[in-house]
């Protein structure tokens, strides 16, 4: 079983609000730093500034490890998200950065379409909604 399908499970079937758990995943993640812009700001202060930077900007998205992103997050809201869903799923939290590193970056250049992070920090899970055929999920 996938940790998508143990996610699922965890969650009875139900997700957080987009319709997908990767998805839901990331909104709860985001959530936990303050906003898409408080999640930049964490993970370029975690050592990840050219990284993310590539995210938020106009080409090519670079890639990060789920390591890097335990690095970037130890310490913060956010990984405490990470260490909750790992529980949840009975899993190591290894396999739930790994999911989230394959993801977060197209995730962070769809929330930030003119190549800089939106005014004002708020962040809806529906902001997501579109982005699971953009990035090959099946609900």
């Amino acid at each position: 079983m996938s940790i998508l399908d143990t996610l699922k499970n965890v969650m009875g079937g139900q997700t957080g609000g987009t319709g997908n758990p990767t998805l839901d995943m990331i909104g709860g993640l985001i959530q936990k730093s303050g906003g898409i812009g408080g999640l930049v700001s964490t993970l370029q202060q975690g050592g990840l500034g050219s990284v993310v930077n590539s995210w938020v900007g106009t080409g090519a998205n670079q890639p990060v490890s789920g390591q890097q992103l335990g690095q970037a997050l130890q310490g913060t809201a956010a990984g405490q998200h990470i260490q909750e869903m790992a529980q949840k799923l009975g899993v190591d939290p290894s396999q739930v950065l790994g999911q989230l590193a394959q993801h977060l970056p197209e995730a962070v250049n769809h929330l930030t379409p003119d190549g800089q992070v939106p005014q004002g920090g708020g962040f809806n899970l529906g902001q997501l909604a579109g982005l699971a055929n953009k990035l090959g999920l099946k609900t």
